[in-house]
């Protein structure tokens, strides 16, 4: 990707803790190294792929660094047997079929490119991307992009190395101000080393209890300190139980907000076990949790 970036956002974000600070006003809690890692894709217009554990914020990332630079989130949800047409752009084919309706009625002759052109083309996440016009570039989300095949790995490298498509019946398109291209992957699966060179890379891992308990109350503000403390080192005690799929962040919020909803202001064992099925995601999982008690994992009764 084209390493010109918009001088604007050098201006805006002249150092890590200007970033971080934007991050911090869209209630996102990013930890230095991140804020370092982010900064360094906006100002050198270099992607970024952010591995970690579901639920450890790698999408939340993006949205606030969107929501940060004030301009457009993009998002390309990657799944298995996604092709690049899928993501790219399609044609308005029922419009097309209308086109030559029209003429036949009309006795006139249609040609390729009276149905192949700007106004039928209906574009898709990637082309949106570098279609951008600014004035600050878009943030494009490539989200679990461990899901995808090889071969549109392979595509991703050479769309994000050049910052341009090629669609055969309109030629090649360009990106003016190439967009901030982040990554996130569950490491279902390894990605290609070519794809990694040409990113710059963060691993999430859990948060602590403490900043944990910090996002919840950001997050979920009707969850006082001491539900959001508590909440928190329980996700944490979770973790430490040998699930299947242990909690994340977002687990941990959408618990406390859950415990709100039943007006809980502390978390007790009889809460906990009311609203387990929004932190644990397996019925194994669950067995294993009130196997452990769940006075064990809240602390108290």
């Amino acid at each position: 990707m084209s390493s010109v970036v918009p001088a604007e956002l050098g201006e805006r974000f002249p150092d890590v803790a200007a970033l971080t600070a934007a991050l911090d006003r869209t209630g996102y809690l990013a930890g230095d190294q991140l804020s370092a890692a982010l900064f360094l894709a906006v100002r050198m217009g270099q992607p970024i792929l952010l591995e970690g554990e579901p639920g450890v914020g790698k999408t939340e990332a993006a949205k606030a660094l969107a929501a940060a630079l004030d301009t457009a989130l993009v998002r390309l949800q990657c799944y298995e047997g996604i092709a690049a047409a899928e993501a790219l752009y399609e044609w308005n084919y029922p419009r097309q079929l209308l086109a030559i309706r029209l003429a036949e009625a009309t006795h006139e002759q249609v040609k390729d490119t009276d149905l192949f052109r700007e106004d039928y083309l209906l574009a898709r996440p990637l082309l949106t991307a570098l279609d951008h016009p600014g004035p600050r570039p878009a943030v494009l989300l490539i989200d679990e992009v461990d899901r995808a095949d090889d071969e549109f790995e392979a595509f991703l490298f050479e769309m994000l190395a050049e910052s341009s498509v090629t669609i055969p019946e309109l030629g090649t398109r360009h990106a003016v101000i190439p967009p901030i291209a982040i990554l996130t992957s569950n490491r279902t699966r390894d990605l290609h080393d070519a794809l990694k060179r040409r990113c710059l890379y963060h691993w999430i891992g859990y948060p602590d209890a403490a900043r944990v308990a910090q996002i919840i109350r950001r997050r979920v503000p009707a969850a006082n300190s001491e539900l959001a403390g508590e909440v928190a080192t329980a996700v944490s005690r979770l973790r430490g139980l040998d699930l299947t799929k242990p909690p994340g962040v977002s687990e941990a919020i959408t618990w406390a907000s859950a415990l709100t909803v039943f007006g809980a202001a502390t978390l007790s064992a009889e809460a906990a076990g009311l609203t387990m099925s929004v932190v644990v995601k397996y019925p194994e999982d669950e067995q294993t949790v009130r196997e452990a008690g769940l006075v064990s994992v809240v602390g108290h009764d």
